[in-house]
């Protein structure tokens, strides 16, 4: 069985953005997934791109679909929260179909609140005149437990690379800005968000761009 090509390699802003613009100039709409372990970059490479595309484009990211936490307290895994099954992969999905069935409709979609670490209801507007919608997330090329439904969706995914000291620094320096200590954010760093990061890492040769912006 031959092997799937390697991704194309990127280290530009330049490129980058030429080519999502590019993306962007096909006909209807377009979804570009841009995903990549835990403090990566995807939130920074999303704000990259997305005012050089102007007002076509939109946002959805995948971290409004968290699962709240008296339903990760019901199903006994809020210490594991960030991980695969503590997202609402199903309703992440669904509202990816329906950026390509109903493109003239508004999807009104869950934001993300970081101060409270808390999902909230349609913070998110997504309208008909967002021809170029960018998704970011870590699992976007997740093969498993409903994760596999999200990469035929998208028009190209792009993998945020970064060197993983530089990567875990930024994670904890997160967890502190959010109310962790030090300690504290350390810890769940090391024991949430890299088993996260080392998941993640093995889904970078599906992607069909890797990005090292540094």
């Amino acid at each position: 069985m031959s092997q799937p090509p390697a991704p194309q390699q990127v280290a530009s802003l330049d490129d980058v953005v030429a080519r999502a613009r590019d993306l962007a100039a096909r006909p209807g709409r377009t979804v570009l997934g841009i995903t990549g372990p835990p403090g990566a970059g995807k939130s920074t490479l999303t704000d990259l791109v997305l005012p050089a595309l102007g007002e076509v484009a939109g946002h959805l990211p995948m971290d409004g679909f968290h699962l709240a936490d008296v339903q990760l307290d019901r199903l006994g895994n809020r210490d594991r929260k960030g991980a695969p099954d503590t997202f609402d992969v199903g309703g992440y999905v669904a509202a990816l179909r329906r950026l390509g069935e109903a493109p003239d409709d508004v999807l009104y979609a869950p934001g993300f609140e970081r101060e409270l670490e808390q999902p909230i209801a349609a913070a998110i507007a997504i309208e008909p005149t967002a021809r170029f919608v960018v998704t970011e997330g870590n699992y976007l090329l997740h093969d498993r437990d409903g994760w596999e439904h999200v990469a035929p969706l998208l028009a190209e995914t792009w993998y945020v690379d970064v060197d993983p000291t530089v990567r875990v620094e930024r994670l904890v320096a997160r967890h502190v800005r959010f109310g962790k200590s030090p300690d504290e954010a350390r810890a769940w760093v090391e024991r949430s968000d890299e088993a996260n990061a080392r998941l993640v890492a093995t889904t970078r040769a599906r992607a069909d761009v890797v990005v090292e912006l540094g």
